[in-house]
């Protein structure tokens, strides 16, 4: 049986603070930190009991892998593996949007495992990660294939707005606030949970929804 998936954006960020897009791969704002112990506070109770996690992917970024750190250290604790995936970062290619080189980051984040990250990040130009529609909906696509073949039972994934709402599933995500989908029949299409349809997990996303690739340049930017 394909997993049922656990999707979160991660928390408020230094760019997500005055729109300043010019930050390199920021980290976490205070106000992102204290996001990640409401999310705690909401999904942990239902952890195991109503979804059982045997698996946490992140996107390489400092925000997303902070994001999951802070808010799942009981899972960390437990074992269940924290792996880097570059097929989950964000859209653009604004400094805010690249990531860090991977010859730094396992320093930085020794519990997160980024040995199957593409050795192409955090380059987005002329290959699947650059901005594109194109490129981005091949893109979600592509990750929703690949959870679909996994074995794990649950899968938190921790990722970013705009992927997970114009690559992957067509709903606004909040700072810090998750959706829970399982999987339609053929792996490449998500049906959401009634536990968080409508504005979230924690109710603070927006309700509309919107069509894959919607807004994004047919070309390459």
């Amino acid at each position: 049986m394909p997993p049922t998936i656990i999707l979160v954006r991660h928390a408020q960020a230094l760019h997500n603070v005055d729109r300043d897009y010019t930050i390199h791969d920021p980290p976490l704002s205070e106000l992102g930190r204290n996001q990640c112990l409401h999310l705690r506070a909401n999904l942990a109770p239902k952890i195991p009991s109503e979804l059982d996690v045997e698996l946490i992917l992140v996107s390489p970024m400092k925000r997303t892998i902070e994001t999951a750190l802070l808010a799942f250290p009981q899972l960390i604790e437990r074992g269940i593996p924290i792996v880097a995936h570059a097929g989950w970062q964000e859209n653009s290619s604004q400094p805010c949007d690249i990531g860090s080189s991977l010859t730094t980051l396992p320093a930085e984040f020794p519990q997160v495992d980024f040995s199957q990250v593409d050795p192409v990040f955090p380059n987005k130009r002329g290959n699947a990660y650059a901005n594109s529609r194109p490129a981005i909906v091949a893109r979600g696509q592509s990750v929703l294939k690949d959870l679909y073949g996994r074995k794990e039972k649950v899968i938190i994934v921790v990722s970013h707005s705009g992927f997970l709402r114009v690559g992957v599933t067509g709903k606004w995500f909040y700072n810090g606030d998750y959706r829970v989908f399982e999987f339609e029949q053929g792996g490449t299409k998500l049906r959401e949970f009634d536990m968080t349809k409508g504005k979230g997990g924690l109710g603070l996303s927006f309700e509309e929804e919107v069509e894959l690739g919607d807004g994004l340049p047919e070309e390459e930017e």
